[in-house]
């Protein structure tokens, strides 16, 4: 669905803008929180946002660059995943950015299935700050 430019939106969607906006403000004159978190989408433990750290040979070509991946929770967002490794391993975070994987086709017997689909996540911390589950270089 295309934008309209402010100029040519109908009176009737600026109407609904502006009740949207004076809304916003007088929650935010009352104090109330106007977006609210609902329980099934947010994690309580950060562990639940880290599944597991991801071993292969590009990650570990990261590990100089104090770059660390790990998979994580598909609906997981990108201050989740820094707060999660921040509390679990006690670093600074300077970055996330996160990667979407489709699961590869495989071919069976009996036909073709997909493997599961990943999400992750390379991290990178601050200067001087490492993980040590990974057994990286030791400096």
């Amino acid at each position: 669905m295309a934008i309209r430019h402010p100029a040519i939106a109908s009176k009737a969607a600026k109407k609904a803008k502006a009740a949207r906006v004076a809304k916003a403000r007088r929650h935010a004159a009352e104090g109330k929180n106007t977006v609210e978190t609902p329980l099934s989408k947010s994690f309580t433990d950060p562990r639940d946002v880290l599944l597991k750290p991801v071993v292969s040979e590009k990650s570990y070509a990261l590990l100089d660059e104090g770059k660390y991946t790990f998979i994580v929770a598909p609906s997981a967002n990108k201050t989740q995943i820094k707060q999660a490794v921040q509390s679990v391993f006690s670093v600074k975070v300077t970055g996330v950015n996160t990667i979407n994987r489709q699961g590869k086709r495989k071919r069976t017997r009996t036909g073709f299935g997909q493997r599961a689909s990943t999400k992750r996540a390379i991290v990178t911390l601050a200067e001087g700050d490492r993980i040590d589950i990974f057994g990286g270089p030791t400096a």
